[in-house]
């Protein structure tokens, strides 16, 4: 996998430039197709065999970059893919911070297709790796947290998105001293932050979006963290909907090695506007900008690197 990672980063990049110009214009359609389409074209330039498993959504409801999608040229390894050509749409079109652009990629039939519904998700960095569970109380998890990190609860710091489904889950973590971190959007970017020094997140906890989970998982297992999720079906038909993508038991709860069952993996991601894991787009002379971006593999000499670089920006007249 270390060997396409190059050309993985060069495909993020190439769809947050195209997202850029849509930035704070109040109309996230356009920037998430202008996104999809240079995502979508240059990973159709590079040597692998590839199919979509996270993307738009189904081939009725996606133009591109959807679920079963094959992308690459066709030759060299196959790969399983999972993408998010703008995690953060209604941020890009506020011009609010913390969107990117994210892929994952493993080993064919590695991911877990994971149906567009809730996810019950709970992430930790390596030190508390095989300490935590979704079955047991937060309070719980936390003691066992806090004891892993080498901390007290009352120092530990708990992501958890601000929406009102987290009211009991926000007050829980506050009982025990511990810090509640609030985030709008793009819980991906959390779940890494628990495996890096340089942001102090020991935790991330809550709903959120089960395609984002197993991209966050993809990461989490090259650098070292632990995930859990349990899909969290709200009618029969998404229950009938995890047994036909070939999820049988869709209440039990899903271990990192349920979410990406390979250790040959890889994840990127690129800001296109200031986050707590990258820097958004900077403009920059003769209608270019700066793009940093985040990625790791399974290669444990590179571990994980933040690049930037200089790209051109779409045509003027591409985006009007």
């Amino acid at each position: 996998m270390s060997e396409l990672a190059t050309e993985f980063v060069k495909a993020t990049q190439q769809a947050a430039v195209a997202a850029y110009p849509w930035v704070g214009k109040q109309r996230k359609n356009p920037a998430d197709a202008a996104a999809t389409e240079a995502l979508r074209n240059h990973l159709n330039l590079i040597d692998f065999t590839g199919e979509i498993k996270i993307g738009e959504g189904e081939m009725d409801e996606a133009p591109m970059l959807f679920i079963g999608e094959k992308v690459g040229t066709g030759s060299g390894p196959e790969i399983d893919i999972a993408v998010d050509p703008i995690d953060g749409t209604a941020l890009v079109a506020a011009g609010k911070g913390n969107a990117i652009t994210v892929i994952a990629a493993a080993d064919s039939g590695s991911l877990l297709h994971a149906p567009d519904m809730y996810m019950e998700k709970i992430a930790v960095g390596p030190k508390a790796k095989g300490k935590i569970s979704l079955e047991v109380p937060i309070g719980d998890n936390l003691k066992a947290v806090a004891a892993a990190n080498g901390k007290k609860i009352t120092e530990l710091r708990v992501a958890v998105q601000k929406r009102p489904r987290h009211a009991e889950l926000m007050m829980a973590v506050q009982r025990t001293g511990a810090e509640v971190v609030l985030f709008s959007d793009v819980d991906i970017t959390l779940a890494v932050a628990t495996c890096l020094d340089e942001i102090d997140i020991d935790m991330v906890a809550g709903v959120g979006g089960a395609p984002e989970g197993v991209i966050g998982a993809v990461a989490l297992r090259i650098l070292g963290g632990d995930f859990q999720g349990k899909l969290l079906p709200k009618n029969e038909i998404q229950r009938q909907r995890c047994l036909d993508m070939g999820i049988s038991e869709p209440d039990r709860m899903l271990l990192l090695e349920d979410l990406v069952a390979s250790d040959n993996c890889f994840f990127a991601a690129t800001g296109i506007t200031d986050g707590i894991l990258l820097r958004g787009l900077i403009p920059g002379d003769e209608h270019k900008v700066r793009v940093q971006s985040f990625y790791t593999t399974n290669v444990p000499e590179k571990h994980y690197q933040f690049v930037e670089v200089e790209e051109q920006l779409p045509h003027r007249h591409s985006f009007k």
